[in-house]
C-alpha cells in the first residue's frame, strides 16, 4: 500500500503529495465541531488549541510514520461543551487522562486488554462507529440538503478522477460558499500569538474525572487504542502498531499539551478511516496537517477560529457520511455463526447507549457463547493480516 508510486515528494517513509494533503483534511468533519464548541462555549484559546494540535500531529507522524489521527476525546469533550466547563477544568482533565494512559500503557495492562478482546467485538465497534458517523452526517446534510448533496457529488467525482483530493475539494467548496454569502468579509488579519502556560488545578481533579474523565476511559480503550491498532495492522501490516504504543502515545500527548492550552486528545478508528479513505498512506499527512495547524495557531488563530464557526455543516456532513461508509464496510467480513452474535451485541449496545456499554455487551456475549461446550474451539489465532479472529 505504502509503496505505491504517487506524484509528490518522497522522503524515506514519508510522502508529501496531494493525496497526503487530502488525507490530512479527511477527518475535518470529526474535528471541527469539537474545536468550535471548546473555543466558543468553554473559552479555550484558539492559539493554544491549534498549536497543540499541530505539535500532536507532528509527534504522531514522526513516531508512527503512518497517518495515525489526532482527535478530541469525544466523551470528555462533549461533557465539557454540554456543561460549559472552564478552561482550567478541561486542562486538568486532560492531564489526568495523560496519567491514566501512561499507567495503562507502561504497565502492560493495555496490551492484555487488547489480546483478550475478540475480533468480533472490534468489528462491532467499527460498524457501530460507522453507523454513528453516517447518521450524524445525514443530520448535518439535511440542515441544508442541496449543499450536502452538492458536496457529496463533488467528493465522489474527485474520488473517481483522482486529480484533486476529495477532502480538499470539499473544504474549498465550503469556503467558496462562505465567500459567495459574503461571510468572509471582516475576518481578522494575520497576527503573531503564542499559547500561554496553563497549570492544572488539583482541586478540579476529581470533578473533572467525575463529570467526564471516567466515562472517556472505555471509549479510548475501544476506539482510540484497540480498534485503531487493528485497522493499522490491517492496512499497514508491514509496520504493525501495538495497543501499548498507542496507549503510551495518548498518555504522553495529554500529560504535556494541556499545559499549553491543548484539549484532551486521542487517536481513533474513525479518524484513521477518514484519512485512509481520502488518500493518506504515510506520516506525511500528519506532518502536513501539523505544520498547517502550527502556522494557523501562531499567525492566524483569530481568523481560523471565526472561519471554523461559520463553516457550512452540510459539507462536513457529506465528508462524515462517506467516512461512516468506509468503516461500515468492515462489517462485510463478519460471517453468520457464533462470532456474529458478539458483534451484533456490540453494535446494539453502542447505538442504544454508548461505546462502553456496547464493548461490555459484546465481551459478555462472546465469553458466554465460547464457554459453552457446543461453541468451544480455539479462541485465538492470528490471521495473515495480523488481525485476531
Amino acid at each position: 500500500m505504502t509503496k505505491r508510486t504517487r506524484p509528490g515528494v518522497r522522503l524515506g517513509s514519508f510522502e508529501f503529495s496531494l493525496p497526503e494533503l487530502g488525507g490530512a483534511l479527511g477527518d475535518f468533519g470529526t474535528l471541527v465541531p469539537f474545536v468550535v464548541g471548546l473555543i466558543t462555549v468553554c473559552g479555550l484559546s484558539p492559539a493554544g488549541l491549534l498549536v497543540s494540535l499541530g505539535l500532536a500531529n507532528l509527534a504522531a507522524g514522526f513516531i508512527f510514520r503512518l497517518p495515525v489521527p489526532i482527535q478530541p476525546m469525544k466523551a470528555l469533550g462533549a461533557m465539557a461543551i454540554a456543561g460549559a466547563w472552564t478552561p482550567d477544568k478541561l486542562y486538568t482533565a486532560g492531564i489526568a487522562m495523560g496519567g491514566v494512559w501512561l499507567l495503562l500503557g507502561g504497565s502492560g495492562a493495555m496490551g492484555k486488554i487488547g489480546r483478550w478482546t475478540p475480533d468480533s467485538v472490534v468489528r462491532g465497534i467499527q460498524v457501530a462507529l460507522g453507523l454513528s458517523l453516517g447518521i450524524q452526517g445525514v443530520r448535518w446534510i439535511t440542515g441544508e440538503w442541496w449543499l450536502g448533496l452538492v458536496a457529496l457529488g463533488v467528493i465522489l467525482v474527485c474520488q473517481l478522477i483522482r486529480y484533486v483530493p476529495a477532502s480538499l475539494a470539499a473544504v474549498g467548496l465550503g469556503i467558496g460558499v462562505l465567500a459567495l454569502r459574503g461571510e468572509l468579509v471582516g475576518l481578522a488579519g494575520p497576527g503573531f500569538s503564542l499559547p500561554t502556560l496553563s497549570l492544572p488545578e488539583f482541586d478540579l481533579l476529581w470533578p473533572a474525572l467525575r463529570d467526564g474523565g471516567l466515562a472517556q476511559i472505555p471509549l479510548t480503550i475501544t476506539n482510540s487504542v484497540i480498534a485503531t491498532a487493528v485497522l493499522l495492522r490491517r492496512w499497514f501490516p508491514e509496520r504493525a502498531t501495538s495497543e501499548r504504543k498507542l496507549a503510551l502515545s495518548v498518555g504522553a500527548l495529554n500529560a504535556a499539551l494541556p499545559l499549553f492550552g491543548g484539549m484532551p486528545l486521542c487517536h481513533g478508528a474513525g479518524g484513521l478511516a477518514a484519512r485512509y479513505h481520502f488518500g493518506a498512506r504515510t506520516g506525511g499527512a500528519n506532518v502536513i496537517e501539523g505544520s498547517l495547524e502550527l502556522v494557523a495557531g501562531l499567525f492566524f488563530s483569530a481568523a481560523i477560529a471565526a472561519l471554523l464557526v461559520m463553516f457550512p455543516m452540510p459539507v462536513l456532513g457529506a465528508m462524515m457520511f462517506l467516512v461512516g461508509l468506509e468503516l461500515g464496510k468492515l462489517g462485510r467480513e463478519l460471517r453468520a455463526g457464533w462470532s456474529l452474535a458478539p458483534a451484533l451485541a456490540t453494535v446494539a449496545g453502542t447505538l442504544a447507549v454508548n461505546i462502553a456499554v456496547g464493548f461490555a455487551a459484546g465481551l459478555a456475549v462472546h465469553y458466554v457463547l465460547f464457554s459453552s461446550p457446543r461453541a468451544r474451539r480455539p479462541r485465538w489465532r492470528e490471521s495473515d493480516s495480523g488481525v485476531r479472529c
